[in-house]
């Protein structure tokens, strides 16, 4: 009889944990936002600017998602073809193929008169398990070298 009572009160706390886990309204597991990291370029040969990381609002959805699978690796301004430019990686940990969509928005520096630049790359197959590397870029809309613009993040991804 004792291990009857004790299967059950284990039951209830399984279905209580699950039904928690799944109703998206604090249990366990649920998230309040998704963000990408980043490297800072540290390199002044004919390449200016940094990178920054940046996070996206919201739940647990597939956009929030799609967003952790994105990986800021470099964020420059290249003189030889005067475009800022943003190289990621994007990491598919899940089963399924997905076809990522990735905007990138470089910012400058805060009180300066940079106004934010965007880049948009769709149809970013990756495999099931494997990743890929892929480049931003956007016209460089100033005539100096670019060194206003310090910082880029992911403004948006998605995955279908």
């Amino acid at each position: 009889m004792r291990h009857v009572r004790a299967i059950a009160v284990f039951g209830i706390a399984v279905v209580a944990l699950t039904g928690a886990r799944g109703s998206n309204g604090g249990g366990c597991g649920s998230s309040s936002g998704g963000s990408s990291s980043s490297n800072h370029n540290s390199d002044n040969d004919s390449t200016s600017g940094g990178s920054s990381g940046g996070s996206l609002p919201g739940g647990s959805s597939s956009a929030d998602k799609a967003a952790r699978d994105v990986t800021i690796n470099e964020c420059k301004y290249d003189a030889a073809t005067k475009n800022l430019v943003a190289r990621v990686t994007v990491n598919n940990s899940d089963a399924l193929d997905y076809d990522y969509s990735v905007t990138m928005t470089f910012k400058g520096d805060v009180g300066g008169t940079a106004s934010p630049v965007t880049a948009t790359t769709t149809a970013i197959a990756v495999a099931a398990g494997a990743s890929e590397s892929v480049a931003l870029s956007a016209a460089y809309p100033g005539s100096g070298d670019g060194s206003e613009y310090t910082k880029c993040e992911v403004s948006r991804a998605s995955r279908s």
